[in-house]
Formats: structure tokens, C-alpha cells, sequence
């Protein structure tokens, strides 16, 4: 945030990229600074320093070799004020400038640095805002890494709405951090929803007797869940019961209070948004790119804000059309700026017109949901190969 409040460009980075990943980025972005955690990082990148020409200084949060610690920048920071400096700097910022820098294979194979303004980030997550229908009370939690769009994107979102955020301590600890957190809300990806479901599931094959038959009848009921009552009323009231029963049990074992599960980056299947809508968790698929500052598309809980199997409306502001060949293409406040120092990648994702190709395949529903139905390359693979000329 405080880089951001000074008009600087902050470039994530994953901390388990390749060596030559790392060095291609660091040259392509020019990038002046580096903060590290510590050592053990400093250890991925110490003999590569000498080839990038750029770096000005590292600093490290935690005492590594002879680098110069976070701490002593703030400190330096504390005892030389310019608040008059401060304020200019802040007053120049244009909601157009860059903002960040996320690298990304994108539709294509190299990596790419997006360039996101202010005004992308921003526009996003405005209009997600009317989405959560908890007050400043709510509580999130996090753990997936913030080097990617998605979660960077939901954290403002949070700070907007004055949420509090709780961090994971690990990955390993998610399940203990969760019980004790009891936050509303949290973001995931489609496999940790799957390895909770697997977990529930296993869990319930061992019950015995009529523990087993009640679990088991439960589990039939949740796949078979459907939005706004469609299964009619006997099925809402044998829902209940299992509730009752079984379904609470589930909640407790995600804290007791979760009651959204915001997902992305790949694909749900239709049957765990079943599973958690059924036992009172309401999971909201989203769809997006790093291009696309993420969100396209995302379900809400209005008419027709959820339809399973699809990635809900398009967001309030973003405009999406299709090619002859079903490609979803993309126009709105929430479209990057282009590739950073790559104006012919650019060009190939960004037309004359402004309309950015994400490479994906979909159409969308009567009701107004997008469905993604594939990969624009992977149609163009299968074409070769029923296409592939024969030879002798």
C-alpha cells in the first residue's frame, strides 16, 4: 500500500519460480528494488544481481549477510519526514498510471508483465462491492498468495468494505486457522474445496450403523441441491432435517460461521457448488485474467446470480462479446494497459478496437451467466489433428 501511495510500480513475484525466471523478470521489468524475506530467498537470487543492471539496493525483513533490513528503511523513514514531498507525490498519481506489474504466460506461452493501473484495480473491485451482504463486522480469511491478481484484488475488496482480513499461517495449518478465525467469508481455489468435500466424504464412509445411513442419505440430498427451491417443498424440509443432522456439522468444521466461499482460477465442478450451497455455504464462481484486473464474470445473489456449471453475470461496468469462433472478448475500465516493454504481444490481445481476446471459448446463458465451454488453442489442436493430412 505504501508503495502504491507514492506512485511506484510493485511487481509480485512467486518465491518458487525457476532461476531463469527470476532473472528474465527482474531484467525485463528494470526493476530497482527487491525486499526479501531472508536468506533463503537472497539464496535463489544473490549470483544474479551482478546481471541486472537496474538494481539499486535489496532489503531484507529478517537479517540475511550483509543486506540492509526493512526496518532500517522505516526507521530512516521515521526520522527524515517530508510530508510536504509526500503530498505532492500523492496529488500527481493518475488513476491511469501503472499501478503494478503481474507477470503472466497469459494467452501465450512467455511471460509477460500486465501492466495494471490504479484505475483497473480500483474499477474491479467497485464493482464487486454490492456483493457481500455483510457489514463492517465480517470477518475474511487468506491464504492463497498475493502475487496473483485474484487475491490482491479481493483484499482491497476487503479494506473497501472495512472486512477484517486474517492470513493463513501455512498451508498446512488452513483447517486450524479457519476454526479458529470463524470468518464469514474466504477465497479459494476449486482443489481445496475438493479436498474438504474428500475429507467429509472419507470421514462419513466410516461411520457405522445408522450414522452411516444418515450421512449417506445427507450426501445424496446436497448433490442433488437445487438454487431458489426448484426441488420443491418436501425436498427443502427433508433439507432442513439433514441439517439438522448432518449439515451443520460441515459448518462447524469450517469455523461455523462461513457462509461465502468466493471461487476462482480454475474451473468448479457443478457438483461441489451442490454440496456447499446444500449445507448453507453459499460458493460464488468467479472468471477473470490477469489482463483483466481479474474479474469478467462473477455469480451474486440476485435473479439469476447463480446458475451452476456457469461463472454468474458479467460484472456491473465490463463489456464482453464474442468472435466467430466463440472466443470471449473483453472490454471495460478493468483491461490492462498491455504488456510491459511487449507492444507486439499486446497487440495480438488487444485489438484496434479495444476488445482484449482471452483466449477462452463461451457463450452465454438466456438468463444473462457466462459459461465457459473451453480453450481457444485446444480447439485449434483438436482441429489439427482431425484436419492432419495423411502421408505414405
Amino acid at each position: 500500500m505504501a508503495i502504491l501511495q507514492i506512485g511506484a510500480i510493485h511487481l509480485p513475484i512467486y518465491p518458487t519460480i525457476s532461476e531463469s525466471d527470476y532473472q528474465y523478470i527482474l531484467n525485463n521489468a528494470e526493476v530497482s528494488y527487491i525486499f526479501i524475506s531472508g536468506h533463503e530467498i537472497f539464496r535463489k537470487i544473490e549470483h544474479l544481481i551482478p546481471e541486472i543492471p537496474s538494481l539499486k539496493e535489496i532489503y531484507s525483513i529478517k537479517p540475511t549477510n550483509d543486506l540492509k533490513l526493512l526496518s532500517d528503511l522505516i526507521e530512516y523513514g521515521r526520522a527524515n519526514p517530508n510530508e510536504t514531498l509526500l503530498r505532492e507525490i500523492k496529488s500527481s498519481i493518475q488513476s491511469n498510471d501503472c499501478a503494478t506489474l503481474i507477470y503472466t504466460s497469459g494467452t501465450t506461452g512467455k511471460q509477460k508483465g500486465a501492466m495494471l493501473s490504479h484505475r483497473n484495480l480500483i474499477s474491479n473491485f467497485l464493482a464487486c462491492s454490492d456483493i457481500p451482504p455483510y457489514g463492517p463486522e465480517c470477518k475474511t480469511f487468506s491464504y492463497l498468495p498475493l502475487c496473483h491478481v485474484y487475491e490482491r484484488m479481493m483484499n482491497y475488496l476487503f479494506q473497501y468494505m472495512g472486512y477484517s482480513i486474517y492470513y493463513a499461517e501455512s498451508i498446512a495449518t488452513i483447517s486450524d486457522n479457519i476454526k479458529e478465525v470463524q470468518p464469514q467469508i474466504m477465497t479459494s481455489v476449486p482443489r481445496l474445496l475438493e479436498k474438504i468435500y474428500d475429507k467429509i466424504v472419507s470421514t462419513g464412509s466410516k461411520l457405522n450403523g445408522p450414522k452411516k445411513i444418515i450421512f449417506s442419505w445427507a450426501l445424496r440430498q446436497a448433490l442433488s441441491f437445487e438454487l431458489e427451491g426448484a426441488n420443491g417443498l418436501l425436498y427443502e424440509i427433508e433439507r432442513k432435517i439433514a441439517d439438522r443432522l448432518v449439515y451443520r456439522k460441515w459448518r462447524e468444521a469450517l469455523g461455523g460461521k462461513l457462509g461465502i466461499i468466493v471461487s476462482g482460477g480454475a474451473a468448479l465442478q457443478p457438483r461441489l457448488s451442490r454440496f456447499y450451497w446444500a449445507a448453507g455455504i453459499s460458493v460464488i464462481e468467479g472468471y477473470g485474467l490477469t489482463e483483466t484486473s481479474p474479474v469478467i464474470a462473477v455469480g451474486n445473489f440476485k435473479k439469476n446470480g447463480v446458475k451452476f456449471g456457469t461463472v454468474g453475470p458479467i460484472l456491473p461496468g465490463v463489456q464482453v462479446d464474442f468472435a466467430h469462433d466463440g472466443e470471449i472478448l473483453c472490454k471495460g475500465p478493468n483491461v490492462m494497459l498491455g504488456y510491459y516493454n511487449d507492444a507486439e504481444h499486446t497487440k495480438k490481445v488487444i485489438d484496434k478496437n479495444g476488445w482484449f481476446h482471452t483466449g477462452d471459448i463461451g457463450q452465454l446463458e438466456p438468463e444473462g451467466q457466462l459459461r465457459i465451454t473451453g480453450r481457444k488453442k485446444e480447439i485449434f489442436k483438436l482441429l489439427w489433428k482431425i484436419y492432419q493430412p495423411r502421408t505414405y
